[in-house]
């Protein structure tokens, strides 16, 4: 697998238009995955894994807690998740992932996105069959072995694992995420995930060049810029 899972990047809190997306797009997962699976992290692994992605993301606790004590309102809005695929500039294969509350809209917006680089917008498959799916951790540890002796006997179809200077990735199938995550927490004394979520890792990467660039760069800050969009995969090897 190498490290490709870095490719995708995060955006980038540099101003406080930016912040503010940063901020409401945990704001929004933590939501759903709180009215979903409830709203003790100790019971939702999901939950759980959000909460501590967003706290390395310096997301303010005033607005963790916020999304939190909205779902145990139980009302509010009703967000449903919508996935995009479609072949981006220079032919690159990219995957949108959304939740949004209006599907037509959503729609409408990430179709500009590929429209207004020259792009077409594909069906549901049309690119994700070049991409592997798959729930990945990145933790320190020095003990690869037991770690693998441990997901093995937990049932848990691992499909990776790495040691790179005392840091392990693992890289399971995506249904079995929570049944990983558990192995882990069970395993490792004070873990800290550095990464803990479900991407989807192409087969191959590629680049773009030329004219290309420009676009491709457009084609990301356009969906950037879309608030139902929470993340954009694809295969091209960033700077």
């Amino acid at each position: 697998m190498g490290r490709a899972y870095q490719n995708r990047k995060e955006s980038m809190a540099k101003t406080s238009d930016m912040k503010a997306k940063v901020y409401s797009r945990y704001g929004r997962e933590i939501y759903v995955s709180a009215k979903s699976g409830g709203t003790d992290p100790d019971g939702n692994l999901t939950l759980r894994g959000l909460i501590d992605r967003a706290k390395k993301d310096q997301v303010p606790s005033h607005v963790i807690e916020k999304a939190i004590e909205k779902a145990k309102g139980g009302a509010g809005e009703d967000f449903s998740p919508a996935r995009y695929e479609g072949y981006g500039p220079g032919g690159s294969m990219a995957i949108i992932e959304c939740l949004t509350d209006n599907p037509n809209r959503t729609f409408g917006d990430v179709r500009q996105a590929f429209t207004k680089t020259k792009c077409k917008i594909g069906t549901q498959g049309s690119v994700s069959h070049m991409f592997d799916h798959l729930a990945i951790f990145v933790f320190e540890y020095d003990d690869e072995d037991a770690i693998l002796e441990a997901l093995m006997e937990a049932d848990v179809d691992v499909s990776d694992i790495e040691n790179e200077d005392g840091k392990i990735s693992v890289f399971t199938a995506n249904n079995d995420y929570f049944k990983a995550k558990q192995t882990l927490l069970d395993c490792c004394v004070d873990i800290d995930f550095e990464v803990d979520e479900i991407q989807f890792i192409p087969h191959d990467y590629s680049s773009v060049s030329g004219d290309d660039v420009a676009l491709f760069e457009r084609f990301l800050e356009m969906l950037d810029e879309l608030d139902d969009v929470q993340r954009v995969f694809h295969n091209i090897e960033l700077p």
